[in-house]
C-alpha cells in the first residue's frame, strides 16, 4: 500500500555530477553524467526505494570568457560583445530522465543527455562556437520519491524544482562525442524549397557532391560572380 509522505519524516535529497562521458554506442550522439544523489546530513535518513527523476539542463553563458573567434561565430545568438550584459542570458539544453535505483546514503547513476548536431538548435550553436575551456552548466532538478516510512510503509514526496547541480563540461568532451558520430562532418537542416534550389543548382553544373555545390556558390560570392 502507497500512502501519503507525513512531512515531518520527508527525505532531503542533494545532487552533484562528478564527470561526464561519450557514450560509444547509441541511436544519436549521447552523453552520460555520472549523478550523484546523496540524502541531505542531517535531515531524515529514510531507505529510498527509488526516484523517479527529471532533469533540466541549462547552459549560462556568461560564466566563462570568450576568445576573438568565439565572440565572431556566437554574434548570430547574442549580437555585438559589447551588448552581450543585455542580451546573453540562460540557454535551455536538454530535457531528460532517469530512474534511480534503491538506496539510504548515497547513490550514483548514469544521466543520459541525448544531443543533436542541429545548427537551427541555439545549443549546438553555443558549443560549436567553442574550441576550448569548459561550458558552465546548471541542472535542475524534479520528480518523485518512493521511500519507506518510519512504519515501514511506502510513500512519497515530491523534490521541487529549486534542486540544482551546477557541472563544467569541458568542451572536448562534446567535440570528441560528435567527432564520434560524425567524423569531419556538418549536419545543415535545409528548408524544402532551399534544397530543391540547390539541388537543381548541382545538376545544373553536374556537380557530384553538395560539397561541391556549396563550394563552388562560396567561390563565386567570394569573386563577386553570379553563378
Amino acid at each position: 500500500m502507497i500512502t501519503e509522505f507525513n512531512p515531518s519524516t520527508v527525505p532531503d535529497l542533494d545532487f552533484a555530477i562528478a564527470e561526464a562521458h561519450t557514450v560509444t554506442y547509441a541511436a544519436v550522439p549521447q552523453l552520460a553524467f555520472t549523478l550523484r544523489v546523496t540524502q541531505k546530513p542531517g535531515a531524515y535518513l529514510a531507505h529510498i526505494q527509488s526516484v523517479m527523476l527529471r532533469c533540466q539542463i541549462r547552459i549560462n553563458p556568461l560564466k566563462r570568457r570568450y576568445d576573438s573567434r568565439a565572440e565572431e561565430q556566437l554574434h548570430d545568438l547574442f549580437g555585438q560583445p559589447d551588448r552581450w550584459s543585455q542580451t546573453m542570458r540562460s540557454l535551455l539544453w536538454q530535457h531528460t530522465i532517469v530512474n534511480v535505483p534503491a538506496f539510504t546514503d548515497s547513490v550514483e547513476v548514469e544521466l543520459p543527455v541525448p544531443c543533436t548536431f542541429d545548427f537551427n538548435i541555439a545549443a549546438t550553436k553555443y558549443f560549436h562556437s567553442l574550441s576550448d575551456g569548459e561550458i558552465p552548466l546548471l541542472l535542475l532538478f524534479n520528480g518523485t520519491i518512493f521511500y519507506r516510512g518510519a512504519n515501514d510503509e511506502l510513500q512519497t514526496a515530491q523534490i521541487p524544482w529549486e534542486k540544482e547541480a551546477s557541472f563544467r563540461l569541458p568542451v572536448e568532451i562534446w567535440r570528441t562525442m560528435m567527432e564520434h558520430y560524425y567524423p569531419n562532418a556538418s549536419w545543415l537542416c535545409l528548408q524544402s524549397d532551399v534544397f530543391e534550389s540547390l539541388a537543381a543548382y548541382k545538376r545544373r553544373h553536374s556537380l557530384t557532391s553538395w560539397e561541391q555545390a556549396i563550394s563552388l556558390l562560396l567561390e563565386h560570392e567570394a569573386a563577386g560572380a553570379v553563378p
